[in-house]
């Protein structure tokens, strides 16, 4: 379950991305220009730590870019390269967010999300004291999931940041389509796949397979 606050975000994360994307290897359009949500989707810290949110952003006449972001209540030592940057919540105080593809607890949450067919997470906000189910705006399905017990996914070993982001640990092997829906993206392993406004049909988002 992902619980989430109404609040305000100075700057927004639309704003800290259309800075950030240009840089990236695997960016695809024209900069200087506005960044728009094509929908988002989250997955849970059972810890209660840290926010996991993944975004799909995009520009005019631009393909669609598929963005894991995590937010944190302090810095992340060692992932300076990974920060998209920091905002001031106006319930939460200031928040580090980062690639979430570089951060243990993302990596976490995706095999599990794969490889146990959980999904994404349900989300809620509390309005007036009382929690309210916030209507997903992308619709994830899960391909391949095993009844296997899952591998703890413990560190990061390796992260290549490409057109498909590898994210290797000790144990599972991710890989996160950074433009969905662009080209062909087999891999092996079980699939996460998405839809949502303006991409009618399921395309795949990322995959994982243990190893």
């Amino acid at each position: 379950m992902a619980l989430l606050h109404k609040a305000t975000l100075r700057p927004t994360k639309l704003d800290l991305l259309a800075t950030w994307l240009p840089g990236r290897p695997w960016f695809a359009g024209p900069t200087g220009v506005e960044v728009m949500s094509r929908g988002a989707y989250r997955f849970d810290d059972p810890a209660g730590e840290v926010g996991i949110e993944t975004m799909l952003v995009g520009v005019a006449d631009g393909p669609v870019h598929h963005v894991p972001l995590t937010y944190r209540a302090a810095p992340f030592d060692g992932a300076d390269s990974w920060l998209v940057g920091t905002t001031e919540h106006s319930v939460l105080g200031r928040r580090w967010v980062y690639d979430g593809c570089a951060d243990p607890v993302y990596a976490a949450a995706l095999a599990h999300a794969i490889l146990s067919g959980a999904g994404q997470a349900e989300q809620y906000v509390e309005v007036d004291g009382r929690r309210e189910v916030r209507e997903p705006t992308v619709t994830v399905v899960v391909d391949g999931a095993t009844d296997a017990q899952q591998p703890a996914v413990g560190a990061l070993r390796r992260v290549v940041d490409e057109d498909r982001t590898l994210i290797a640990t000790d144990t599972v092997e991710l890989v996160v389509v950074r433009r969905p829906g662009t080209g062909a993206t087999g891999s092996a392993g079980a699939m996460l796949s998405g839809s949502w406004d303006g991409q009618s049909t399921t395309v795949p988002l990322a995959y994982a397979r243990t190893r």
